[in-house]
């Protein structure tokens, strides 16, 4: 039985992996706490603000957004990044109601 429960995840657990991976590094923390609430930003923006790269920015928007933490629109030629605050509060919210309901 505690083989089955190590070798498989419950299925509300499966995409807030990569939302845990993606707020586990503090680069990506750091971007998204530099969203004014309600606030668009562009890849310009944020590498303004930031220590990194446009590069590295873009790197780390991607690996948010391919998590759920953020949504993107292209306007003209930049993309605009936004907090997805309803996928984040979803996923955590599920991973709360697993651990209140199964342990």
């Amino acid at each position: 039985m505690l083989t089955d429960f190590i070798l498989s995840l419950p299925d509300d657990w499966r995409d807030a992996a990569s939302l845990f991976v993606a707020l586990g590094d503090e680069q990506r923390q750091r971007i998204l706490l530099s969203f004014p609430p309600g606030e668009r930003l562009n890849v310009t923006q944020i590498a303004a603000a930031s220590t990194l790269s446009r590069t590295a920015v873009s790197h780390h928007l991607k690996v948010l957004r391919r998590a759920g933490a953020l949504q993107s629109e292209k306007i003209g030629k930049e993309v605009y990044f936004w907090i997805d605050k309803a996928s984040i509060t979803h996923t955590l919210q599920r991973v709360l109601d697993y651990v209140n309901n199964h342990t």
